[in-house]
This record gives structure tokens, C-alpha cells and sequence, in this order.
């Protein structure tokens, strides 16, 4: 395309005169335009920087929105271990230490003893992806961690109430209060038979007693049998503890319980009475073990002092004759 000659009029000449234009004039124009056209780019970069997100800006905002997803997780999961720790010290104060006989640890100490050795240092150089996998390699381990001393707790526990289950279900009292020990008539082992006369194995205690006088359940237990025996035992009560012991209750007036009902130990289940073989008012008591009878003067432990205990062995041990 031809460049456009520009002419003008000049009045001194009467004529039309080429236009020209002085260099100096020229470069000032130029130099007016970039200088406009530089104000005008700062201007609109300042704007654009203002409101607009670079490429490097976005993809730092997008990081910060994956950050503070992974944070609110981190943070769920420190309020998770914080719950399952407190559960660990609750148990520890009220289980464990209780089943030691040891005072609970005072939550000053807890609160205030430092439980790790880390070094806050370490992290200073990591970049914010590092940081957050570093914390939440961390955690993972201390939610593993609280997760298998959990599960020994646990275990702990489950042994500790099977034991006190246990404990409850091994006879362990008297079956008619008998604080003075004046009830005990005849002791386990071979007595006078009272109606025979001759020497037979007596396997149980006799507790003489007035009729109609309570009769307990000497542990936890369940009816496994309730009825009127034709050998002997008259009106009895059977007693299954588990752990491999029963006991039984024989010559009763009256049976408060059926069969299959739950006891516990220190409950009435009957009363004394003349049933059966008898010669007199009185409880015939005996401690089964695994199928084999016991002698029940050692199953006393929760009623006797050792002095009573001594006095109550000697008494039963007498070789006099048998109430039944």
C-alpha cells in the first residue's frame, strides 16, 4: 500500500506545499505514545493482578483447597485418638489400677507429661505436601498404636470380668447364717449312719437350724434341679455355678425357686426343714466339683476368719453321728 502524501496551503506562497514533518517533532510524538501505551499496560496488569489469578496463583489456591481437606481430615482423625485415649485412661483409672488396688494417675500428671520425644525441628524444612504427609504418617501410627493397646485392653478386661464371674460362682458363704458357728452338726466324711448305725460316708455339711429358717444360694448360679429326692435328699435344690461346680441343698421344708432360674449368691432359695432321710431339722449342704464331692468346709472363705475357719474344721471333723 502507497504511503498518503500529506500537502498543505501555505497563504504566504498562495501554493499547496508537501508537508513535512520535523524529526524531532515526530520522536516526541513516539515518545508520547509508548510512554501512554506503557502507563496504560501498568494499568491494566495492576487490575488483571488484582482480580485476576495467575497460573501459579491457581494452582496455589487449588493446593490450599486440597490442604485444608486433608487438615479437616488430620483434624478428625486427632479428635478420634484424642476420644480413644481418653476411653484408655478412663479404663485405666476405674479397671486396671482398681483391680491393683493402685490410686487413679491425677489428670495434672496426664495432661502435663510429655508421652513422645518428637522434635518439632525436624519439620521446619519440609514443603506443605511433605508436612502433611510426614503428620498424617504419624497419626497413622499413633492410631495404630492406640488401636492394638486397645485391643489388649480389651483383652484385659474380658479376662478381668471371666475372672470376677469366676470368683462369683465358686461357693464361698454359708448356706444358713450361721456367724457363732453353733448351726454346724456333722462334717464331710464317714460319720454314723443315724438310722443304721454303722459307719457311712457322709458327703456334706449339716447345718442344724429351726424349721423354716432361710436357706441361701452360697454362689451365682442356675436351678439345673428342684424336686423331692426318694434316696434321701427329701425336698432339695441343685445348683449348676459353671466353671465345673454345683451344689446341693438337701431336706428343705419349701423351695422358693424353679428350674432354671438365675441366682445369685446371698439369695433365699428355701428354707430348712425335715425332709427325707432326716432325723432332725436341719440343712444338708454339699460342694460338687468337676462331678466329684467335697468337702464344702473349704469353700467358706467369704463368711470365716481364719480363727473361725480353724474352729469350724475342728468341729466338723468330729466323728459324731450324721443327721441323715
Amino acid at each position: 500500500m502507497k504511503r498518503v502524501k500529506k500537502y498543505f496551503y501555505n497563504s504566504s506562497t498562495h501554493r499547496f506545499e508537501k508537508l513535512e514533518i520535523p524529526f524531532r517533532k515526530q520522536l516526541l510524538r513516539l515518545l508520547g505514545f509508548l510512554s501512554s501505551a506503557f502507563v496504560t499496560a501498568l494499568i491494566i496488569v495492576a487490575i488483571a493482578y488484582r482480580f485476576l489469578d495467575s497460573p501459579r496463583e491457581k494452582m496455589m489456591r487449588k493446593e490450599m483447597v486440597i490442604m485444608n481437606d486433608r487438615y479437616e481430615a488430620l483434624a478428625k482423625q486427632v479428635s478420634f485418638l484424642n476420644t480413644q485415649i481418653a476411653d484408655l485412661e478412663s479404663k485405666d483409672n476405674n479397671i486396671y489400677r482398681a483391680v491393683f488396688a493402685s490410686a487413679p494417675l491425677p489428670d495434672t500428671i496426664r495432661k502435663g507429661k510429655k508421652y513422645n520425644d518428637t522434635d518439632e525441628r525436624k519439620y521446619i524444612f519440609y514443603g506443605a505436601d511433605e508436612l502433611l504427609d510426614k503428620i498424617q504418617t504419624d497419626v497413622f501410627s499413633l492410631s495404630n498404636r492406640v488401636r492394638r493397646q486397645k485391643l489388649s485392653y480389651d483383652t484385659l478386661e474380658h479376662m478381668v470380668r471371666s475372672k470376677e464371674k469366676m470368683l462369683s460362682s465358686i461357693p464361698a458363704i454359708q448356706p444358713i447364717s450361721n456367724k457363732n458357728l453353733e448351726h454346724v452338726a456333722s462334717g464331710f466324711g464317714y460319720r454314723i449312719d443315724p438310722i443304721y448305725k454303722t459307719p457311712k460316708m457322709h458327703t456334706g455339711l449339716d447345718f442344724a437350724a429351726a424349721i423354716g429358717t432361710p436357706i441361701y444360694a452360697t454362689a451365682d448360679g442356675r436351678i439345673s434341679e428342684s424336686g423331692f429326692d426318694n434316696s434321701g435328699y427329701g425336698i432339695y435344690v441343685l445348683i449348676n455355678h459353671g466353671f465345673g461346680y454345683e451344689t446341693l441343698y438337701g431336706h428343705m421344708l419349701k423351695v422358693k425357686v424353679h428350674y432354671g432360674e438365675v441366682v445369685k449368691r446371698g439369695q433365699v432359695i428355701g428354707c430348712v426343714g425335715n425332709s427325707g432321710k432326716s432325723t432332725g431339722a436341719h440343712c444338708h449342704y454339699e460342694v460338687i466339683r468337676n462331678g466329684e464331692k467335697i468337702d464344702p468346709v473349704h469353700y467358706f472363705f467369704n463368711d470365716l476368719s481364719p480363727t473361725d475357719y480353724e474352729r469350724m474344721t475342728r468341729m466338723a471333723a468330729s466323728t459324731n453321728q450324721s443327721f441323715d
